[in-house]
């Protein structure tokens, strides 16, 4: 039987950001109604897990009208999503996402990673695409309740999680570029395993054409907008092309490296000076601000074992170190893969080779096993928060 149940009230109040220009504040989890599936999937197998690809059985959605302001969120079998035909998301981009994930430790208890840290990012991007605030703890609230409802689909495995995958999308039922007045914020999860075919710690390759170009100056690469994210698939196979997994994405006529594929790019070196040095580059408006990229800076920087910079790096400065055998380390970071190490860079008709697997990889393993101690509650740590 389908039972209607109210949510927990949520303990903590945070005020919005600045003025407002929309008729509600925010949706309230206290309001909460949850509605539970009668027909429950059976669960995958956590170690023939295929990211993306399994979803749980139920989902959070919430809807707001200029109008009318939020309404109640809601929990109810997961199930597809009906839209108008000319819905200003489908015809204009008016969405945006964010990635997280859900950890069982070897104690059964479940964890969240920083996920505090998406919902200021969810908030920032839903404010840029002038789509209406909420509050953020009672929307991390609310995917609590939708996690403990679904915390048999937490995989019982070290190697595996819960994506969650919060969604917000312009509604508008008309056509016209302007500020919609109905939209849609939902969020589903699903079981994932290694994000990469190569598996979880196996390098990649990467094309660094200057041709192609994800961000720019002044425009929306600091947000996680789906807009970002289309457009890169027919990079990603002209890399696939190139017999390289992923894409090193330039920016400018000094081609500064920006970002891998999906994820932040990190190198670890000695500077010309003879320092070690682990350096990113800065948030200067075309790269994402990853959580998983500062949780590498917010350790390194705890360490105090080396000089942490967030800089422009060309592949000037890059392919110097690498001829001066300074270059020790390259690697990605995000919420899908943590840490991915980098081997091979194909530019401008050349592939150097990088020597990160030569070099342990100490750094980029020393990382992998930190976070992912304090994801799994191996190590006690006030990052991880308890569902």
């Amino acid at each position: 039987m389908k039972g209607v149940l109210k949510g927990r009230a949520c303990t903590t109040a945070i005020s919005l950001l600045g003025p407002q220009r929309f008729l509600s504040t925010s949706f309230k989890a206290s309001d909460l109604q949850i509605e539970l599936s009668s027909h429950p999937k059976p669960k995958p197998d956590p170690g023939k897990l295929v990211f993306g690809k399994h979803f749980t059985d139920h989902m959070l959605t919430v809807e707001w009208t200029q109008e009318k302001g939020w309404s109640k969120p809601h929990i109810k079998p997961f199930q597809s999503i009906s839209l108008h035909p000319a819905s200003s998301a489908l015809h204009y981009s008016v969405q945006l996402f964010e990635g997280m994930k859900a950890f069982r430790g070897p104690d059964k208890h479940i964890r969240l990673f920083r996920p505090m840290l998406n919902m200021e990012r969810m908030l920032r991007t839903a404010l840029r695409t002038c789509l209406p605030s909420f509050d953020k703890a009672e929307l991390l609230e609310c995917i609590r309740q939708l996690i403990h409802v679904d915390r048999d689909w937490v995989p019982h495995s070290d190697s595996a999680s819960l994506y969650i995958r919060p969604t917000f999308i312009g509604t508008e039922p008309s056509l016209g570029v302007a500020r919609s007045t109905y939209a849609l914020l939902f969020v589903i999860l699903g079981p994932v395993g290694p994000y990469f075919a190569t598996g979880s710690f196996n390098p990649v390759s990467l094309l660094a054409d200057p041709r192609f170009v994800r961000a720019w100056m002044g425009g929306v690469g600091d947000c996680k907008l789906g807009g970002n994210y289309g457009p890169t698939i027919y990079v990603q196979n002209e890399a696939a092309k190139e017999g390289c997994q992923q894409v090193l994405w330039l920016y400018g006529d000094d081609h500064q490296l920006t970002e891998v594929g999906t994820m932040n790019i990190f190198m670890f070196w000695k500077d010309q000076q003879g320092d070690l040095e682990l350096v990113t580059p800065p948030l200067n408006g075309i790269i994402l601000p990853g959580v998983t990229r500062q949780s590498l800076l917010d350790l390194s920087r705890k360490w105090g074992e080396f000089k942490v910079s967030e800089k422009v790096i060309t592949m000037t400065d890059f392919i110097r170190g690498l001829e001066e055998n300074r270059v020790k380390e390259v690697f990605g970071s995000g919420t899908a893969c943590v840490v991915c190490p980098v081997n091979k860079i194909l530019y401008q008709g050349k592939h150097y080779h990088i020597p990160t697997m030569e070099n342990g990889p100490e750094i980029a393993k020393r990382f992998l096993k930190e976070l992912t101690d304090i994801q799994y509650g191996r190590v006690a740590s006030d990052w991880a928060q308890p569902v």
